[in-house]
């Protein structure tokens, strides 16, 4: 089956999620989904277990009544994208580094998502609207890496992405270009022959980051998915967020970590959760999330630990969460 029409077949309404997986559908709310639709690709729903309210995967993506109780610390932008922003759609927050939003779509809702509330209606669309994006960055000579993000960047097809991949290969300056992606866990037949060649084939060195936040995502499709992309030379890497539920504890860390090495995945980073409105049930506190850090350096080996971080808005990178040193 093509991508596009699992897309066209993912599920979009909780109570249906709710008995596809023979529970209750008073599981579900439905006003948080309406703020924020329900969207799970059936691949991605024949991982989780039936009849298991807790399913790990599951918690990633059923809208539920805790969304609707915010903290006050949470916010609609909390990383304040809308003051990096230098165009629509553009985002320099980091040296050496700009961040063009090239859509809007995703291959699945997660429910912690930070963008969420993200205007992607002021988002340009198509090769023409990005054309003043790709000014901007041709004219700026210490841009050497662009971020294609969304959304999700391989939710374009194929002839737009490679259009666009084209158009930044023709900067003399950017030299990496890094592909911030869900597709390949939750759809893995979106990695096709004609997607892996032209990755393969860009001038500037192309880097994928998947995001995957439990070993039970890593199925034998999504498996051999990103292995074509190694085996082509594009690097995977994989960030994950820490999530109260999913992961928080050092065996699914572990479990994670493992199944990512075992399969030439570089663990990249664990995120602390961005406090973004109706996500406030999934917070780990960062006491915690250290916890279970030290626990799985002492399980798994050096190159298998992801970096554990959070995002500060204006801050110029990621800041390391360590353990504070003793007065």
């Amino acid at each position: 089956m093509r991508w596009q029409e699992a897309m066209r077949r993912a599920i979009r309404d909780p109570g249906e999620l709710c008995r596809k997986l023979d529970l209750p559908e008073s599981l579900a709310d439905g006003r948080s989904a309406q703020d924020f639709t329900v969207f799970v690709p059936l691949e991605f729903l024949a991982r989780m277990r039936p009849g298991d309210p807790d399913d790990p995967l599951l918690r990633q993506v059923l809208s539920v009544e805790a969304e609707n109780d915010t903290p006050d610390t949470y916010s609609l932008d909390p990383l304040a994208e809308q003051n990096a922003s230098v165009l629509p759609g553009l985002l320099h927050k980091y040296h050496g580094r700009a961040l063009l939003v090239t859509s809007g779509a995703c291959a699945v809702h997660c429910r912690y998502c930070f963008r969420r509330h993200f205007p992607y209606q002021t988002v340009p669309k198509g090769l023409q609207a990005w054309q003043e994006a790709l000014d901007h960055i041709a004219a700026d000579p210490t841009i050497s890496e662009v971020l294609l993000s969304g959304g999700d960047p391989l939710t374009l097809v194929d002839p737009l992405l490679q259009s666009l991949l084209g158009a930044l290969d023709r900067i003399p300056h950017v030299r990496r270009l890094r592909i911030h992606t869900r597709l390949p866990i939750v759809i893995p037949q979106r990695v096709t022959e004609a997607l892996r060649d032209m990755l393969a084939a860009t001038r500037a060195t192309s880097w994928v980051v998947v995001h995957c936040n439990h070993a039970a995502e890593l199925d034998g499709p999504t498996l051999g998915a990103l292995a074509r992309l190694i085996d082509a030379g594009v690097p995977v890497l994989n960030q994950a967020v820490l999530l109260r539920g999913v992961n928080d504890s050092v065996a699914a860390l572990e479990a994670l970590s493992l199944r990512l090495v075992d399969h030439r995945i570089q663990p990249y980073y664990l995120h602390q959760l961005d406090r973004v409105q109706g996500a406030g049930h999934f917070e780990v506190d960062e006491a915690t999330g250290l916890q279970l850090m030290a626990g799985l350096r002492q399980r798994v080996p050096g190159y298998a630990v992801p970096q554990y971080v959070r995002e500060q808005p204006g801050e110029r990178s990621k800041t390391p969460i360590e353990p504070r040193p003793m007065p």
